[in-house]
């Protein structure tokens, strides 16, 4: 996806007042539009509409703002109507334009705007937008809510619980999500509340989670970042320019399931929230580190030696055992040693203040997009559940699964393919 940079949010709504700022490590790196463009900058707005839904295979923005929400109206022609409202808010918003056709202060004063407007003066920033539908869209207590029981796919299912998994029912699950990513944390945030605004009365959030700074790289054109325990992370993640893997791993087929058409050339949707015990892993030496996770914290190259991207070599022998041992979390999750099976992490850090007894409250929130749970996901949670060093320092606080339809063309809205 490429294009010219776009207009920003004052230049087509004729200014407005500064935007409020967001608190803390979130708001850091905000990029106004009167800031003028670095010549590496990437493109500066990606288009809503086109074959598969932008956030997914987009090189991975630096922000993040997701929301899962149920669904509170019994009414089939209000959920098609909101899906509407929220196709047309979100081609508008990813362009940098407000949530709605007047904007936050140009409608009458003695009514609600239909824009917040704390995004008027920023730029905007990559803004992707992308929707899903949980299980509990079809069915709810074995009823047919909408009508649509007989087009959920065989793979939308409540995950199930794995070992070491405390999963919080407030941080799980929901009928609808919406992923935003942005490089400004308010942008994401405006589109999260604006679109949670539509919905009221039709819709209520059932949990949402901030992140900041991407723990995977999505293009060959971003560099490997690192997670909080400090190592790079998602150096094998399946990038936007491997079109083979990705029809392999992330992208539903035609024929995967024929009963739901309506999701061909779309994707599932994975998230877990990863708390990582911060405190405890940082007092663990420099070798332990590097011998739970396979790699070398610096350069990120695997144990048996190398650059970060050399295959790993888990036959080479160390004066005790594999050089990469057996239990790292390398070897357990590699593809080799999982019928072959890859994945798209689109994960982010956060850090969510402290807990009940002083640690942070910090860790992964997991994303990945694949292509079909039962086979690219479940399974490879299973392995790490038994076999991963990392699992000391690892507690699963929150997880859900949503279909991703594919894109909406122009002049269609968001899952009409479902709906038809």
């Amino acid at each position: 996806m490429t294009g010219a940079p776009r207009v920003s949010r004052r230049g087509l709504l004729g200014g407005g007042a500064a935007a409020a700022g967001v608190a803390g490590a979130f708001a850091a790196g905000r990029v106004s539009a009167a800031e003028p463009a670095s010549s590496t900058a990437p493109v500066a707005s990606y288009p809503f509409h086109g074959e598969r839904q932008a956030g997914i295979v987009t090189p991975a923005q630096d922000r993040l703002h997701f929301v899962a929400l149920d669904v509170t109206t019994e009414d089939r022609d209000e959920l098609v109507a909101l899906l509407k409202a929220w196709t047309e808010a979100a081609a508008r918003m990813t362009q940098g334009a407000s949530a709605g056709p007047v904007g936050a202060v140009d409608g009458p004063s003695n009514a609600p705007p239909d824009d917040t407007g704390e995004a008027l003066d920023l730029a905007p920033s990559r803004l992707t937008i992308t929707f899903g539908f949980g299980p509990g869209l079809f069915t709810k207590d074995g009823k047919d809510r909408f009508g649509i029981a007989a087009r959920r796919p065989e793979a939308l299912e409540q995950l199930p619980r794995f070992s070491a998994d405390v999963l919080d029912p407030a941080r799980s699950d929901g009928d609808i999500c919406i992923q935003a990513c942005a490089d400004d944390p308010q942008v994401a945030v405006h589109a999260i509340r604006n679109l949670v605004r539509i919905g009221f009365g039709t819709t209520a959030v059932r949990w949402s989670q901030l992140g900041f700074g991407r723990t995977s790289t999505t293009s060959t054109s971003q560099s490997t970042p690192r997670n909080l325990f400090g190592f790079k992370d998602g150096t094998a993640n399946i990038k936007a320019e491997e079109h083979d893997a990705l029809g392999r791993h992330v992208w539903v087929g035609a024929d995967d399931d024929p009963k739901a058409g309506w999701l061909a050339g779309g994707s599932y949707l994975v998230t877990r929230r990863i708390n990582m015990t911060i405190e405890v892993w940082d007092r663990q030496s420099l070798d332990a580190q590097e011998q739970f996770v396979g790699r070398t914290k610096g350069s990120g190259a695997p144990l048996s030696g190398g650059e970060e991207m050399t295959e790993p070599d888990f036959a080479m022998k160390g004066s005790t055992g594999p050089v990469i041992p057996v239990d790292a979390h390398v070897r357990v999750v590699h593809p080799d040693l999982n019928e072959g099976v890859r994945i798209l992490r689109r994960g982010y850090n956060f850090v969510d203040g402290s807990n009940d007894v002083g640690g942070l409250d910090a860790g992964l929130f997991f994303i990945a997009y694949l292509r079909d749970p039962r086979t690219h996901f479940i399974p490879l949670q299973r392995a790490m559940s038994k076999q991963d060093a990392l699992m000391e320092y690892l507690r699963f606080t929150g997880q859900a699964l949503f279909a991703v339809p594919p894109g909406v063309a122009e002049g269609e809205y968001v899952g009409q393919a479902l709906f038809a």
